[in-house]
């Protein structure tokens, strides 16, 4: 009977496992076919990184300098991207052209993932036939892009990582040594002095209160989001930036040298200047080139140079200014604009160099101040230890 008891056991294990086994591809089936369509959902909505389209940018304007069609080589880009949600971009790019499409309608379809300049200049490429001569003008600009953005970022990341982590050191000592000192001071039976007392204040408030301030700061920053999202609090905001004391002159020279950079590469790949502008005025993200933009737009119209609007504008140098009516005095208007961008661009590094220099010590003397300052209260009781001890002076 045991014999039996066994046998069946061990046939109804190896059926279990026979159905498992049959019913583990169409599982695996299932959970591709969910995570397909999970991707293409995302597609719809997808932000690509500037890096990203840069290289696609470029490898696509090599692949068609080659001599490859069109749909071949978004073929072969569509293969080699490690981006699984931009395979699906390019994928669906891809088809759209081979059902009879141009290349701009298709990418247009995906407006976070291809921005205003780039699909322009498809167009541009398309009515002049130099796809491909333009494409590595695009990637150019977005490479010079990149590269300032890295730049800036890596100046920023230090400071920032430093001011974190002394917030966080501070907030530690305040909630959870401090205290202690604190028990150990109020045994003494007398008067701490005015630096250690404050500095006890501020730990109870901070140990008791630490949650509501949390939740009060996540609110200001959500509410002020918020404000920024609007007209007024987006203007306030630009305004702000660039006349910020230690930074505001680097994000005004960036902005100047995107204007410049984005304003030439247009121009010279044979995009209308009132398009041009409309691009310009996307790309800035900056309300005051917005504005000059408007107003170039509505001078231009009626037949007047973009130079007598810069002229009145008091966010472009006079530098700037002179250089442009000298370039459309002789016809290089965009020739002008690159040499003006490459000159901001010299004139970013160096100023991220000299800031990176500058912030190095100020942090320095910052952490001093404050960590030294928090050191100096707490044992300036026990440098009076007799005193307040015995309460004698």
């Amino acid at each position: 009977m045991a014999f039996i008891t066994s046998e069946s056991a061990r046939q109804a294990v190896a059926a279990r496992a026979a159905v498992t086994a049959q019913n583990r591809p169409n599982l695996q089936a299932a959970q591709a076919l969910a995570r397909q369509k999970s991707l293409e959902k995302k597609s719809q909505k997808y932000k690509l990184p500037l890096g990203e389209l840069a290289i696609f940018t470029q490898q696509l304007s090599s692949l068609l300098n080659a001599g490859l069609p069109l749909v071949q080589c978004l073929e072969a880009l569509q293969d080699q991207t490690e981006d699984p949600v931009f395979r699906i971009i390019i994928r669906d790019v891809r088809i759209d052209i081979s059902a009879g499409n141009s290349f701009s309608s298709s990418v247009k379809k995906f407006p976070r993932s291809f921005n205003s300049l780039f699909t322009s200049m498809i167009e541009a490429g398309e009515a002049s036939g130099a796809l491909a001569e333009i494409l590595a003008k695009v990637a150019v600009y977005f490479e010079s892009s990149v590269k300032l953005t890295k730049k800036v970022k890596s100046a920023m990341t230090y400071p920032i990582a430093v001011i974190g982590l002394a917030f966080a050191l501070v907030n530690v000592l305040l909630i959870f040594v401090i205290p202690v000192f604190a028990a150990m001071f109020a045994d003494f039976g007398a008067k701490l002095p005015a630096p250690t007392q404050m500095l006890i204040d501020l730990s109870n408030f901070l140990k008791h209160y630490f949650f509501y301030l949390a939740a009060a700061g996540y609110g200001a920053y959500w509410g002020l989001g918020k404000f920024i999202a609007t007209p007024r609090g987006r203007s306030m905001k630009d305004i702000g930036l660039v006349r910020a004391p230690i930074f505001g002159n680097l994000i005004h020279k960036i902005a100047l040298s995107r204007f410049c950079r984005t304003y030439a590469t247009l121009m010279r790949s044979g995009v209308p200047i009132l398009r041009t502008l409309e691009i310009v005025a996307s790309a800035s993200n900056k309300v005051q080139i917005e504005a000059a933009c408007v107003e170039i737009s509505k001078h231009v119209s009626q037949g007047g140079q973009v130079s007598d609007v810069l002229a009145t504008n008091p966010f472009f140098p006079p530098m700037m200014k002179h250089m442009v009516k000298a370039g459309e005095a002789t016809g290089n208007v965009d020739g002008m604009m690159n040499k003006i961008a490459d000159f901001y661009d010299t004139e970013s590094e160096a100023t991220v160099s000299s800031l990176t220099s500058l912030i190095e010590p100020l942090l320095i003397v910052f952490l001093g101040v404050i960590v030294g300052g928090i050191v100096m209260a707490m044992f300036l009781p026990i440098f009076q230890l007799g005193a307040v001890a015995g309460g004698l002076k």
